[in-house]
């Protein structure tokens, strides 16, 4: 449903049906077709699978993101959804996440959903989502552990800390776990209260009930402008701290890059003294309220602390947007910043400029200040 709203919102069909191959699934197509759900006009998107493994391992599904050739911030984002299916799994199995195998959300469908409406986004140039309350559905479903109550466990332990509602009666299943994933990993809060609409689009879902349009829809919307006096935007957040002086610096930097994967919004490692003059480590990490106990009980399994403390920070962000610029004949993105005062920062993408500089044989710098010259003449 999602991919079908980004081809009504103008997601290139071919690019899409194209997706497949490009991820060397064979013998697996896509299709885009225009239905009508209550009188709505939508885009509906279908994939016919040949038999497959029923499921696959986090590590197997990384590989397929590895081999894809989406953009980094791609492929992160798309990881990030599987890690937290995985974690989201292991803990209401009692399990590891190593151990734990994905059915619904591992299978070929699910990996072109998540992988391909993250990438769509990224194609389309959108750079924040925003989510409103979700509504969950009613009833039961069959999934490869039987028959479970609406919302399924994992999908209810995506959802913690997103404002949800139950129903309406006899719906059935509406938000799936890749869906609850999807959500997880790209949301940035509740819709804000204005913005401006500049185009809907929308996603069909397989049922058809007469009571109600059975689909999703996108509204792809302007930010605010960047102008002076702009305060930036606040946000609560959850700050995690624990400090090591019995783990060596590689297992640090596992442990480290480990919640990174898990969603952290950042991780900080900083040289302290402990106990008796011994050299330690402080592990910092900066979340959402609604991650902080995972990337917690992730912080305990990845490293050797006995103890994590837990403090509530407000962030204050500059707003900003993306835009991009050509430099040597390639595309760069560069992310402009308001400062409280009225005046703009531009910073170049550094991964897009170590391309540019890689396939052009000019330094990181130069292609840095050709990029910063196309932003201000832009």
């Amino acid at each position: 449903m999602t991919l079908g709203a980004l081809v009504d919102l103008g997601l290139s069909a071919e690019w899409l049906t194209s997706l497949p191959r490009r991820l060397g699934l064979d013998g697996v197509t896509a299709h885009v077709t225009d239905v009508r759900r209550a009188g709505i006009a939508c885009k509906k998107v279908d994939f016919t699978v040949p038999p497959q493994p029923h499921g696959r391992h986090l590590g197997r599904i990384r590989k397929v993101l590895e081999a894809s050739g989406a953009p980094p911030e791609v492929r992160e984002r798309a990881d990030a959804a599987f890690t937290a299916v995985t974690a989201a799994e292991a803990e209401i199995h009692g399990t590891t996440m190593e151990r734990v195998h994905l059915h619904e959300v591992g299978s070929v469908d699910a990996i072109l959903d998540i992988l391909g409406s993250i990438w769509g986004m990224h194609e389309l140039g959108i750079t924040r989502v925003y989510c409103g309350t979700l509504m969950l559905g009613d009833g039961f479903v069959t999934a490869a552990h039987g028959v479970l109550p609406v919302p399924a466990p994992a999908t209810l332990k995506l959802l913690e800390g997103l404002r949800v509602r139950t129903g309406p009666e006899g719906a059935g299943e509406l938000v799936t776990p890749t869906g609850a994933a999807l959500v997880r990993v790209l949301s940035s809060g509740s819709t804000p209260v204005e913005y401006t609409p500049i185009k809907s689009g929308f996603g069909a879902g397989t049922k058809d009930p007469t009571d109600r349009p059975n689909v999703l829809r996108i509204i792809l919307a302007e930010d605010a402008p960047l102008g002076a006096g702009t305060r930036g935007s606040e946000e609560a957040l959850t700050w995690l701290a624990t400090d090591i002086d019995d783990m060596t610096p590689e297992h640090v930097a596992a442990a480290a890059e480990s919640l990174r994967d898990a969603g952290a919004l950042d991780v900080t490692c900083v040289t302290v003294a402990m106990k008796k003059g011994r050299v330690g480590t402080r592990i910092e990490v900066l979340c959402r309220a609604v991650d902080s106990d995972r990337l917690e009980s992730l912080l305990f399994a990845r490293t050797t602390t006995l103890g994590i403390r837990r403090t509530g920070v407000i962030r204050r962000a500059l707003e900003r947007n993306v835009r991009t610029v050509s430099v040597l004949g390639h595309d760069v993105r560069v992310k402009i910043s308001a400062l409280p005062d009225g005046r703009r920062r531009a910073k170049p993408e550094y991964e897009d400029v170590r391309l540019v500089a890689e396939a052009t044989g000019r330094s990181l710098q130069d292609v840095t200040t050709l990029a910063n010259a196309a932003t201000e003449r832009a």
